[in-house]
């Protein structure tokens, strides 16, 4: 059986780590150095790291922090924010990234993910799309979840992994920050148009919506969550053992 991965995000706004509700109303949390170290520590698989303001302000993601992060954690970094070249993609790995997220800059230019995947391997290709139910349809969103692009989320998707996308992450902003619960409905509906990892972001609010996430889509590989964690609502250790109570697979 294969291990559901746990993964802590850092959106990362001015060099602090902030979170909202729905992608708004952006509070102040933590140093995200200090925060990387801390789940580095505590039993997190994966972290993930966004310059959540990097496309929105038409910049580079922050490197300097993000070369710290990297310094300090010993579990796979992916990375994402102002992605928009293959060079954005070479500059973030030789940051200590291990993988690297595009949203905005693959809308911009769809033959980015083509590019990176041959130049460096599915595996580092992160598709993370931010869906939104707009007249019935999941509809992707660019700029930080700012911005409706008027497509229709689950065949942008599954054009992304067929251009060569390793991964997807899937951030359902009517759900973010809620608290109740993973958006099952909208992941279903990825997981059965692709075959690679798909990670659940947004809706998380207590150890239940894991067990339910990974008992209800067995095939999902990874459940994803920021304020829960951020504020100590749910220790990720503690959630592993639970986890595993219900016989769900993960690394302790």
């Amino acid at each position: 059986m294969i291990t559901k991965r746990i993964i802590p995000c850092l959106d990362v706004k001015d060099g602090r780590v902030v979170k909202g509700v729905n992608f708004t109303g952006l509070n102040d949390v933590s140093s995200p150095v200090t925060l990387a170290e801390y789940y580095s520590r505590c039993g997190a698989d994966e972290l993930v790291f966004y310059d959540i303001t990097a496309s929105a302000e038409g910049r580079k993601l922050f490197t300097d922090i993000l070369t710290e992060v990297a310094s300090k954690i010993f579990i796979p970094l992916t990375v994402g924010g102002g992605i928009n070249t293959v060079e954005d993609f070479d500059r973030v790995l030789k940051c200590g990234a291990d993988k690297v997220s595009v949203n905005s800059g693959a809308i911009r230019n769809p033959d980015l993910i083509y590019e990176a995947a041959k130049r460096y391997g599915n595996q580092c290709v992160v598709i993370s799309c931010d869906i939104k139910r707009v007249d019935n349809e999941f509809r992707v969103f660019s700029k930080g979840g700012r911005v409706d692009t008027g497509m229709e989320a689950i065949s942008w998707i599954k054009r992304c992994v067929d251009n060569g996308a390793g991964e997807v992450v899937v951030n359902s902003i009517d759900t973010d920050g809620v608290k109740k619960g993973f958006d099952l409905p909208m992941l279903k509906a990825v997981l059965d148009a692709v075959n690679v990892p798909v990670i659940a972001s947004g809706g998380a609010g207590s150890a239940a919506d894991f067990i339910k996430l990974f008992r209800e889509l067995p095939t999902i590989d990874a459940g994803l969550a920021a304020s829960i964690f951020h504020f100590r609502e749910v220790e990720i250790s503690d959630l592993k053992k639970e986890m595993i109570k219900n016989g769900i697979n993960a690394r302790i």
